[in-house]
């Protein structure tokens, strides 16, 4: 076969409903619906895919079509894309793998086959194993692509096979972005520009250039990355300098996964054109800077902090992606328990007092915080932050950004604050002795504030607002609750199962099971939508401690974080491990994770 012909003898969509019903994944009836429409839906998903990929000719498969009627089978799952592969690939005997975008090996894939080919044959290399070489396809009937493509890259090939929207998806995502990687390198040259590295190799003869931040090509390879990261929910960019590259890195749900690799002379443009769109001084690399740019993603508008860093090779850019969807979320819907948010609703509906939100970075106090003032601005209220840098800029709020080039600190813009007639006040956050005992006066004088502090627990949290200096019979006054906080990452819906806490599992939790006692709990499988972690998505466990008369009193008695954790327990406060353990035994996250997330500071 000629490289470049497209593969013949394709599964109908006659044979893949004859196989499902023969599966019991379909009824008669519902072949006879799909059979009598599939044709108009064929040409809707055509047409569509040529919107979006900007070229004809590129087919829609007959899973595709079967999937887009989202059937529900007699067990009553939906019959999605992926689940119809699989039962192709169990019928055809060949294994089914699903395609992680953020594993794909690009430089495997451009070396391998043209885009023509393979959006033509639908096939995308995955991986080098051993001395073959792993080659996704959509249909069974592909064994000339099989013989072509090992051909072309001379290793045996074994083919398996992966959704159609998955691999154009793919194919999409890699080929766009080497375009526009290759053409930046062509346009700029590689004059032995230096990502300024310590040890900085000198060539003599050979004269660097700037490069400006503005060329077309790193421009769209700038616009192809914010949109990517924004399609797989991404909370921040890593683009980190290396000595002959430089690495970009996505967090999503918590974990850093490596996406992308530029070349060492386009590092510089992209991180030009960054601070650019951020409005920074592109010249000065020998310091950090911070800017923030705004875009569009579709209806809503989404924030980016940007912060330059010089490192060892160049300038390390990260970018911490703010989508008003996660920041300003309704107070019911970040996790809380019915009770915990009635407690929680009650603490910021106080007139005047100081409700106190804690935990490590990264475990969503921003998100808390944010959704909380979003829920008492109103017309007649004046909600009032400061905040060091501003995370979000929010329309019904006074935003005041820290500035310690001019000598605007937290207890400094604090002080002025009380003098704009304020109702609610939300400080970023209490680090030192100062704003500690601003905050403390502006709760005392008839505001509610709201802050957090950097402290593992909520009892601990009491403990730290002593050693910052704040007297105990003024704590205790203005003290109206504490939330500590931390971020579950949540079991996938799409491929979870059932499950039972094994003995060992039981006892490191710290749960009694006694003989013949069953535990039931969830854990994923693995597949696309989760990229084979088996968790998709976070949700935020709490430890809500409101001042009662008896914490008061052991307030005022200057008692340690112990026996406040205590009583506060006797009043029946949830501590972080009992909430997430019934949050594992509602089925919303794993034991791994309640395991990760609470061990610390057990």
């Amino acid at each position: 076969m000629v490289l470049g012909e497209a593969p013949t003898n394709r599964v109908t969509l006659a044979e893949l409903l004859d196989l499902l019903q023969t599966a019991q994944a379909v009824t008669p009836a519902q072949v006879q619906d799909v059979g009598r429409m599939a044709d108009r839906r064929r040409r809707i998903l055509e047409r569509d895919r040529q919107a979006q990929l900007g070229q004809e000719g590129i087919e829609v498969s007959p899973a595709e079509v079967l999937a887009s009627f989202q059937l529900v089978t007699p067990q009553g799952a939906t019959l999605s894309e992926e689940k119809i592969q699989q039962a192709v690939a169990t019928a055809s005997g060949i294994r089914y793998v699903r395609v992680d975008t953020l594993k794909i090996d690009a430089k495997l894939i451009t070396t391998t086959i043209s885009q023509a080919y393979a959006r033509r044959n639908c096939a995308l290399p995955l991986s080098k194993q051993g001395d073959r070489l792993l080659v996704a396809v959509d249909d069974p009937a592909s064994e000339d692509v099989r013989a072509s493509v090992a051909a072309r890259a001379g290793i045996a090939v074994e083919l398996v096979l992966s959704t159609r929207s998955d691999i154009l998806r793919s194919l999409q995502d890699v080929f766009q972005f080497r375009a526009t990687i290759r053409g930046a390198a062509a346009e700029l040259g590689d004059m032995g520009t230096d990502l300024g590295n310590l040890e900085q190799l000198v060539r003599l003869g050979a004269a660097g250039k700037e490069v400006e931040g503005d060329d077309r090509f790193v421009v769209q390879a700038v616009d192809f990355l914010l949109r990517y990261a924004l399609e797989q929910r991404a909370s921040d960019i890593h683009i980190e300098p290396k000595r002959d590259l430089s690495n970009v890195r996505l967090r999503i749900d918590g974990v850093l996964h490596t996406v992308h690799q530029l070349p060492r002379v386009v590092h510089h443009a992209v991180t030009s054109r960054i601070k650019t769109l951020a409005r920074l001084d592109i010249a000065e690399k020998r310091k950090p800077q911070d800017g923030r740019i705004k875009i569009q993603n579709g209806a809503a508008e989404v924030e980016l902090r940007i912060s330059t860093l010089p490192t060892a090779f160049g300038e390390k850019v990260v970018l911490r992606i703010f989508d008003p969807e996660v920041l300003l979320q309704d107070l019911g819907t970040i996790g809380l328990f019915p009770n915990e948010l009635k407690q929680f609703e009650g603490f910021i509906r106080h007139p005047h007092g100081m409700v106190l939100v804690c935990g490590p970075t990264g475990s969503g106090k921003t998100t808390t915080l944010y959704s909380a003032l979003r829920a008492v601005a109103t017309p007649s209220v004046n909600v009032t932050t400061i905040e060091d840098p501003i995370e979000m800029v929010v329309e019904q709020f006074n935003q005041t950004a820290v500035n310690t080039k001019v000598g605007l600190t937290f207890a400094g813009a604090l002080r002025t604050l009380l003098r704009q007639d304020p109702d609610v006040i939300m400080v970023g956050e209490i680090r030192d002795p100062e704003t500690a005992q601003n905050a403390v006066q502006a709760a005392m004088t008839g505001h509610l504030v709201l802050s957090t502090v950097h402290t593992n627990d909520s009892a601990g949290t009491i403990a730290r607002l002593g050693e910052l200096g704040v007297p105990g019979y003024l704590l205790a006054t203005t003290l109206v609750g504490v939330v500590a906080q931390r971020l579950l990452r949540k079991v996938c819906l799409q491929c979870r199962y059932e499950t039972e806490l094994t003995k060992d599992q039981a006892e490191v939790l710290g749960i009694e099971m006694r003989p013949g006692e069953r535990f039931a709990v969830w854990q994923g499988a693995g597949c696309s939508a989760c990229r084979d972690t088996g968790l998709k998505g976070r949700v935020g466990v709490f430890e809500v401690l409101p001042v009662t008369e008896k914490i008061r009193k052991l307030i005022l008695e200057k008692a340690d974080a112990g026996a406040v954790a205590r009583q506060a327990r006797a009043d029946g406060m949830l501590t972080l491990r009992e909430s997430a353990l019934k949050k594992m035994a509602l089925g919303l996250t794993s034991f791994s994770e309640v395991l990760r997330v609470t061990t610390q500071g057990e």
